[in-house]
């Protein structure tokens, strides 16, 4: 499975599959052949809708005008078979008459012939051209799918026949309507799950870990439980859209093997599913599932089905004597169309085998890599740099003595702006490591990120050379120095600000912000402190205008006094930022 953030990034249940919602754009070539659109639900059977035509006789070369009508509708497709054998591919081709709300699509690679919507507007009539083709079959029946709103449609609504002159009339009709899909039954859990045989008989993941469904409405819960051939799958959460499952070869969406429990008018609906890439889950057809059932009480959904362990010749479903990455998401929904998932995906650490030895596990809402990263970014730009800084402009005259050849607050300055461009450029690595390459799903984030660490290179490279002190260059030099770490400093807190609403490192909210503002709070404050007491200071240097020499008043007293403030003010400092920074980590760690 892959991950837009994450990992998981997941197992981006995005799911809006359907002719309309996952297709506004009509671009419903998938659904050429059987004309029923993939929405899991069961198509209406009497249309409301009919196709009209300007003829009904037709010679090759013929053009007739065709026009689906009726109550408003939002998607729709339109084909021509042949009246002998409606299974077979569509026939001729169409011309458009308005092409802002219809258009073609290639079909059985025959381009134009099928016509579908442009955008999920609504609209009453629809009006086309036929072209008959050189080759065409004697009779011929005018088909169209329509799609009233999500859960409403209908399928394969037969217009009228047309025929070639001078043919046997057209006596033995085939079914024009396709055969409604069947809907397994579906019956209410009258008890909540229960957690009591994790480890023993049911194979379970939850969190947090040792949760019980039957006591904590926060529980997520999933079990697996084998009996023969099959395994009984129990699922929990608190949810008022939809939860789901996939089982995954890797940590990244794609290629997945996905169950969804969407509620639509307070009944849940258990839907297959299967991911390909990025892009929105396809729901499948619900046969290989038997003894569903569900139960919605107090915020929180519950649904079970049986499926067998192998499924062989059923496309998209994977044989669970085989071990995967599971994945556990949940998310809103809407007329029965899901979205995508409120926060990122719980994924289990490893592989398991669900169908092997019953296990009690646990899974985490983000990976180890983008924790590290997360740490990394809040440890430089939250401790050290913000330490280093103050160090610079106010401890000159406080650690003035030689440190190591250099003086100490120097010293002390430069380990602390090394130690952040380190940390910076190792976090700054790890997401394209676990991404293989740039974050195209993480907004502004990767690239004020880049910034910053531009920033940090840079300023590297300037204090590599730094001019000596009484140089005519050290003015510029200093207000570079601090006008790109100032910059740097800005946007690595905007940075951070954005980065802890991903998915990715799924920070619980709202407190993150909050804190992230005290943060900034904190240190902007400290500043202005030590701001203030050195303007004080400075008022108490008097300078002779005879000599023009410099002399502090009371210098022992005043100045012991002002270098002890300064001390205490930045251990508070130091300790304050301590406590900004557990709090995240220990956020981070819970993950």
């Amino acid at each position: 499975m892959t991950a837009p953030g994450f990992t998981v990034s997941a197992f981006i249940l995005l799911l809006h599959v359907s002719f309309v919602a996952n297709y506004p754009s009509g671009k419903v070539t998938k659904s050429c052949h059987g004309m029923i659109p993939e929405h899991g639900h069961t198509p209406q059977y009497h249309p409301v809708h009919h196709i009209s035509v300007s003829q009904v006789t037709f010679r090759p070369g013929d053009q007739i005008k065709v026009a689906l009508s009726g109550p408003p509708f939002k998607g729709f497709l339109l084909e021509a078979r042949d009246a002998e054998n409606l299974s077979g591919p569509p026939v001729g081709s169409f011309t458009l008459i308005d092409s802002h709300v219809s258009q073609l699509l290639t079909c059985e690679d025959v381009q134009g012939s099928a016509v579908s919507h442009r955008s999920p507007s609504k609209k009453t009539e629809i009006k086309v051209y036929w072209d008959a083709p050189s080759s065409a079959p004697n009779h011929i029946i005018f088909l169209a799918t329509v799609v009233e709103k999500y859960k409403i449609y209908w399928v394969k609504i037969p217009g009228p026949i047309i025929s070639q002159p001078n043919v046997l009339p057209f006596t033995t009709p085939e079914a024009t309507i396709a055969p409604m899909p069947t809907v397994p039954s579906v019956s209410h859990l009258t008890r909540s799950f229960s957690a009591s045989d994790c480890g023993n008989k049911k194979f379970c993941i939850r969190s947090p870990l040792n949760c019980d469904p039957e006591k904590e409405r926060a529980c997520v819960f999933l079990s697996f439980t084998r009996d023969d051939q099959s395994v009984m799958v129990e699922m929990s959460g608190p949810s008022k859209g939809y939860l789901s499952f996939a089982f995954s070869h890797d940590r990244w969406m794609g290629d997945d093997d996905a169950y969804v429990c969407i509620l639509e008018d307070q009944i849940v609906h258990i839907q297959p599913s299967h991911l390909t890439g990025r892009s929105h889950p396809i729901m499948d057809s619900g046969d290989p599932l038997e003894h569903m059932a569900w139960r919605l009480a107090d915020g929180v959904m519950q649904c079970s089905f049986r499926r067998n362990i192998t499924l062989p010749g059923v496309k998209n479903r994977f044989d669970l004597n085989a071990s995967y990455y599971i994945f556990i998401a949940d998310g809103a929904a809407t007329d029965g169309r899901i979205h995508k998932h409120s926060q990122q995906p719980l994924i289990t650490y490893e592989k398991y085998t669900v169908t092997g030895d019953p296990k009690n596990i646990g899974g985490s809402r983000s990976l180890l890599l983008l924790k590290v990263h997360g740490a990394l970014m809040f440890v430089a730009w939250m401790t050290t740099v913000s330490v280093g800084v103050l160090i610079a402009r106010f401890f000159k005259p406080v650690w003035s003595k030689a440190l190591f050849g250099d003086a100490a607050w120097f010293q002390v300055h430069r380990t602390l702006m090394l130690t952040t461009s380190a940390l910076t450029f190792i976090a700054f690595l790890l997401p394209f490591i676990y991404r293989g390459g740039w974050n195209w799903h993480a907004g502004y984030h990767p690239y004020l990120g880049f910034l910053v660490m531009v920033l940090a290179l840079l300023q590297l490279l300037l204090a590599a050379f730094r001019p000596p002190l009484h140089d005519p260059r050290r003015k510029m030099f200093n207000w570079t120095h601090w006008s790109m770490g100032t910059a740097a400093r800005i946007i690595a807190v905007a940075a951070m600000f954005l980065g802890m609403d991903l998915p990715g490192l799924n920070l619980p909210g709202p407190w993150k912000t909050y804190a992230m503002i005290g943060f900034v709070a904190w240190h902007v404050g400290t500043e202005i402190i030590l701001e203030i007491h050195a303007y004080r200071l400075s008022r108490k240097v008097e300078i002779l205008d005879d000599d023009r020499i410099q002399i502090l008043q009371s210098f022992t007293a005043a100045e012991a006094e002002g270098y002890v403030f300064k001390k205490v003010v930045l251990a508070i400092y130091v300790c304050g930022n301590l406590t900004f920074l557990t709090m995240f980590l220990s956020a981070i760690n819970r993950l």
